[in-house]
């Protein structure tokens, strides 16, 4: 992989609606939910008839303060999140400016966006109607947003982004495997730059999953969360040249997946970790005891978290490690987009909260991070970073 720059960062998350400056502050004082004191309310689905469930939605999300009032009424939660956020990051980068583009182009902008589930609101909507009641009473304006790339084509289609539309659909690794496709489309110029990210909105059908699973019960300490995140990509020198702000470079990415010994739904592997993070720092050229800092996606869930920090101290030694999901829950398909967020942080000198690192604190001056996420089925995907 070439070097990558991240210039801009638009997100939705439980830290709030914002851009770099304001998250990088709104994670240094974050808190894990855990100790948050009551939960908010729930304003995504009808919680009344669940007891304190363990979920942590965008506070106060209004798209309208973004978007404007029109053109929203047929839009689900996940696509209302994704163009926020993408609209943010553009301003972010510089792309834009008071909605008009101040570099690059439509024609130059791509999306590279990770889900992990699609929209059940809109699925478990539609079916209720076509069961409850005849299908002939369909809101056929809200079928399109049952088709698992509906919200990353309203990404381009809100913002005018008129190169590459990939959807990337790998559980929690999917905002990492998405660095992937970029580097390859900004390496064959599909794109001159791509919104690289994630999301998922939470909704009834996503709550009772995983509550029918049992992954929410005790001892689990998880809470199920929402995001969306983008980081603007680009060549590192190209973005040098157009004077854009360089938060950090991507160097490396890796992946893997190991089958179950036996016949499971669920599966967390340690080797796919261990596999991940060695072909990252490989693809990097980074040696592990070059690595200051890792930032993983355990959320609570003690299988999943066991293996993927077993394998970061086997492959990478007693480092500092940010669980930032510990302030911002499970966010799935947008989570691994948000470990980049926060390692860009850690790498710019924020000091993340004590409650969000394990062992210990960073360097006074970090200059490598590497970005970790397991997946439910075997899966694991890892990324290296450095600072600008």
């Amino acid at each position: 992989m070439e070097p990558r720059a991240v210039t801009g960062l638009g997100i939705a998350s439980a830290l709030g609606t914002s851009t770099t400056d304001a998250f990088f502050r709104a994670l240094a004082e974050a808190k894990p939910l855990a100790s948050a004191g009551a939960a908010r309310a729930i304003t995504s689905f009808d919680a009344s008839k669940y007891a304190s469930p363990p979920i942590v939605e965008v506070p106060e999300f209004d798209a309208t303060k973004f978007l404007g009032d029109k053109g929203l009424r047929t839009l689900d939660r996940l696509t209302k999140l994704l163009v926020v956020a993408a609209r943010l990051c553009l301003h972010d980068a510089g792309f834009k400016k008071d909605g008009q583009w101040a570099a690059l182009g439509a024609e130059r902008v791509g999306v590279c966006c990770s889900n992990a589930y699609g929209s059940l609101e809109a699925i478990t909507e539609l079916d209720r109607v076509a069961k409850l009641e005849d299908a002939r009473y369909i809101n056929p304006a809200k079928f399109p947003n049952t088709v698992s790339n509906s919200a990353s084509g309203y990404v381009s289609i809100w913002e005018d982004l008129r190169a590459l539309n990939v959807t990337v659909s790998d559980g929690n690794c999917g905002g990492l495997d998405a660095i992937a496709c970029a580097d390859i489309f900004l390496a064959t110029a599909r794109a001159e730059a791509i919104l690289v990210g994630g999301g998922e909105a939470m909704s009834e059908a996503l709550f009772l999953a995983f509550q029918k699973l049992g992954a929410l019960a005790p001892p689990a300490d998880v809470r199920l969360g929402e995001a969306a995140a983008f980081l603007a990509v680009e060549p590192s020198a190209a973005a040098r040249a157009r004077g854009a702000r360089v938060l950090g470079e991507i160097l490396g990415y890796g992946t893997s997946f190991v089958a179950p010994a036996e016949s499971s739904l669920l599966f967390a592997s340690r080797e796919a970790v261990e596999r991940a993070i060695a072909q990252a720092l490989g693809d990097a050229g980074v040696a592990a005891g070059d690595v200051d800092l890792v930032v993983s996606g355990a959320s609570g869930l003690e299988p999943f978290d066991r293996e993927e920090l077993a394998a970061i101290t086997h492959v990478l030694g007693e480092r500092p490690i940010a669980v930032p999901k510990r302030a911002l829950g499970e966010t799935l398909g947008a989570g691994a987009t948000v470990g980049m967020a926060a390692a860009l942080a850690w790498l710019s000198g924020v000091r993340l909260a004590p409650e969000l690192v394990l062992r210990g604190s960073a360097p006074a001056a970090p200059k490598t991070a590497v970005v970790t996420t397991i997946g439910y089925y075997g899966n694991a995907s890892a990324v290296v970073l450095r600072v600008a």
